[in-house]
C-alpha cells in the first residue's frame, strides 16, 4: 500500500477514508477497544480465546507483529489470510484517494475492512499508540479496557503518568462498559471518565482476585469465579485476566459465555513473544517483548518465580527512545552477563553505545554485536558450552518449570519487539497462520 510510513497522530483523515469506504465510528458489530501501557496484547488473546470458546465469531486486530504480518488480523483466533488482507488494502487504495495515510493507518482500515467482509460477531482492537490520537480510536467502542498506564513513548505522551494517562483515557465514550485493570491509575483516566458522566468498574475497589496454589479467583460484578491459571506464564497475567473478566461481565448480555468457557479460553490461550519458552538445543530460551521498565519488572517478577541454580545470559537490545538503563536495572540481581545488541532504522542504537550505557550502570557486559541474532548465537554457544554435544533443534517446552529442570544455563531474550522478531526469525522460522 502507498502512504507514508511514520508516525502522525490524528484522526481526520483515518475518518475521511474510513467514509470514503462505506463504514462510520459504529461498526456493525460490537467492538471492544484495549488500551494501556502494557498487557494489551496479552488481555486482547485472553479476550480472543474465551469468545472463541463460546462460539463467537471473533476479530482481533493487534500491533506489532513479530514474524508475519498476518498475526496482526486474526479471525476466529487465526492469522488472517494473505488474500483476505489483500483485499482490505485494496479497498483502502481505493478509497483513499489523494489522502496520506501512516502504515499504521492503512493497516488499520485494512483490519476493519476484513472484519466487516468476514461478517464477525464481535471486534477487538487494541490500540497501537497512546489512545486519543490513535487510528483505532476512530471506532467508537461498545467497552474498553485500559491496562494500566506507565512511562513509555514519552516524546509522544508526555513525560509523566497524567500526561499519558490522558492520552489514553481518549478511548472512552460516554455510556461505555469501561474497565481499568489497575487499582489506582492515573487522577487524569479518572476524570476524564468523570467528564463523561462515566463510571469505570475499577480493580480493587469493584472487582479483585485472591491468589491461590493451583488457580485463582477473580470476585466482583456477578460473584466468584475459582478459574485455572491462564495458559499465559507470569504472576502478572492475572492482573490482565482479571480486567479481561470484568470486561467479559459487560459483554455477556450482547455476547453469552458460561464459566466453562472462561476457563476454556484461559487454560488454551496463546500469545507468542510473552515469556515463551523454547528449548533451543538442550538450551531453554525465555523470550519477552517487554521493552519499557514497568514491562521489565513484570519479567523480573515472572522469573523471581522459578528459582534457578544456573547462569542467566541476556540478548538484550533498545530502541533509542527507551530507557535501556532503567529496564536493564530490573534484572540486574538475575542477569550474569549482557550480550548487547544493535538495532537498524530511524530508532535504532549501535550495540556500542547501548554496551556503554550498561558499563557505566555497572552491568556485566559479555560484548556488542551489530544484530541480535549474532548476539544471540554468542550468548546460545556459551550456555551450549557446558552441555553435552548433540543436535541443536528447537521445540517448545510446557512452562518455566520445564525450563528449569532441564539445563544449566538459559537465555532471556528481551528489550524490544524488533530483537525477539530478528531471534524468532534466526532459530524458530515460521509459516503465516503456523
Amino acid at each position: 500500500p502507498k502512504g507514508q510510513a511514520g508516525i502522525e497522530l490524528g484522526l481526520e483523515r483515518v475518518r475521511q477514508v474510513l467514509e470514503a469506504m462505506g463504514l462510520s465510528s459504529r461498526l456493525p458489530f460490537p467492538v471492544v477497544t484495549i488500551g494501556g501501557t502494557n498487557g494489551k496484547g496479552s488481555s486482547v488473546a485472553m479476550l480472543e480465546a474465551v469468545l472463541v470458546a463460546a462460539g463467537h465469531r471473533v476479530g482481533s486486530y493487534t500491533s506489532p507483529h513479530l514474524q508475519h504480518y498476518n498475526e496482526r488480523v486474526h479471525l476466529d483466533g487465526q492469522p488472517a489470510t494473505d488474500e483476505q488482507l489483500m483485499r482490505g488494502f485494496e479497498q483502502v487504495e481505493a478509497a483513499r484517494g489523494a489522502v496520506p495515510l501512516t502504515y499504521f493507518e492503512f493497516g488499520t482500515l485494512a483490519a476493519l475492512a476484513v472484519f466487516v467482509e468476514a461478517g464477525i460477531d464481535v471486534a477487538i482492537l487494541e490500540v497501537g499508540l497512546g489512545g486519543r490520537l490513535d487510528a483505532v480510536n476512530v471506532i467508537d467502542a461498545d467497552a474498553v479496557l485500559i491496562t494500566n498506564v506507565a512511562l513509555d513513548h514519552v516524546e509522544w505522551l508526555g513525560a509523566d503518568h497524567e500526561s499519558i494517562g490522558r492520552e489514553k483515557a481518549g478511548i472512552l465514550r460516554r455510556n461505555q462498559w469501561a474497565v481499568l485493570a489497575e487499582s489506582d491509575p492515573p487522577h487524569s483516566v479518572l476524570e476524564h471518565a468523570r467528564s463523561l458522566g462515566l463510571r469505570p468498574w475499577r480493580r480493587g475497589y469493584d472487582f479483585d482476585i485472591r491468589r491461590g496454589q493451583d488457580g485463582w479467583a477473580w470476585i466482583g460484578h456477578g460473584g466468584r469465579y475459582d478459574l485455572p491459571m491462564p495458559a499465559l506464564a507470569g504472576g502478572h497475567q492475572l492482573d490482565n485476566a482479571a480486567g479481561v473478566v470484568m470486561l467479559l461481565e459487560g459483554l455477556r448480555e450482547a455476547l453469552p459465555w458460561t464459566l466453562d468457557h472462561l476457563r476454556e479460553g484461559l487454560r488454551s490461550v496463546r500469545h507468542p513473544g510473552r515469556l515463551q519458552c523454547l528449548m533451543h538445543g538442550g538450551v531453554p530460551v525465555w523470550i519477552d517483548v517487554a521493552h519499557n521498565p514497568a514491562g521489565v519488572e513484570a519479567l523480573a517478577h515472572a522469573l523471581a518465580e522459578h528459582a534457578w541454580a544456573g547462569r542467566t545470559l541476556a540478548v538484550f537490545s533498545a530502541l533509542a527512545d527507551k530507557d535501556a538503563v532503567g529496564m536493564a536495572r530490573q534484572l540486574a540481581d538475575v542477569v550474569d552477563a549482557w550480550y548487547v545488541a544493535g538495532l537498524e532504522g530511524p530508532r535504532g542504537r549501535k550495540a556500542s553505545e547501548l554496551a556503554a550505557l550498561l558499563e557505566q550502570a555497572g552491568l556485566p557486559v559479555a560484548g556488542a554485536w551489530t544484530s541480535p541474532s549474532m548476539a544471540y548465537n554468542a550468548a546460545w554457544g556459551d550456555a551450549r558450552g557446558a552441555l553435552p554435544s548433540g543436535g541443536a533443534t528447537v521445540t517448545g517446552c510446557d512452562g518455566l518449570q520445564e525450563a528449569s529442570d532441564r539445563a544449566a544455563d538459559r537465555l532471556l531474550v528481551f528489550g524490544s519487539f524488533l530483537c525477539v522478531a530478528d531471534i524468532l526469525d534466526h532459530i524458530h522460522p515460521s509459516q503465516p497462520g503456523a
